[in-house]
């Protein structure tokens, strides 16, 4: 016999409640003998860079010329290729005064390539991750 206590008692009969159940919750912290460990490390191995690097000189010359000039027909400094030169005027004393090009300084760019080897270390870290409990080691 089941027995409702929200309908409407017939005339006669009586409901007694018999059993009722609660709940109580409550929080509590268990240790389960398990635990992460977790370490780093690290370790240098080395590397050998090897590269070209490039220089660039410059190489001086003097060029004797000895070429007589006008006033306004100076030479301004130029390029002839890699070449950068540069006319040195002087002033020469003869009946009349005339611009002789004395010399030219020449100036080269000459291209190099050395070869450059060298160790360096580089650094690399690992992480280890451990897992343990009380009924295994690791």
């Amino acid at each position: 016999m089941t027995s409702d206590a929200k309908q409407p008692a017939v005339e006669g009969d009586l409901t007694i409640p018999l059993h009722q159940e609660q709940v109580d919750v409550s929080i509590r912290t268990v240790d389960t003998g398990r635990g992460v460990r977790v370490t780093t490390s690290v370790s240098e191995h080395p590397f050998e860079v090897d590269e070209t690097l490039h220089h660039d000189d410059v190489e001086i010359s003097h060029v004797a010329v000895g070429q007589f000039v006008t006033g306004t027909d100076v030479p301004a400094p130029r390029y002839e290729g890699d070449t950068y030169i540069i006319p040195i005027i002087e002033e020469v004393l003869v009946v009349e005064r005339r611009l002789r090009i004395k010399e030219e300084v020449h100036i080269t760019k000459v291209k190099r390539e050395d070869r450059h080897t060298e160790t360096v270390f580089l650094k690399a870290e690992q992480v280890r991750v451990e897992r343990f409990d009380d009924a295994s080691d690791t």
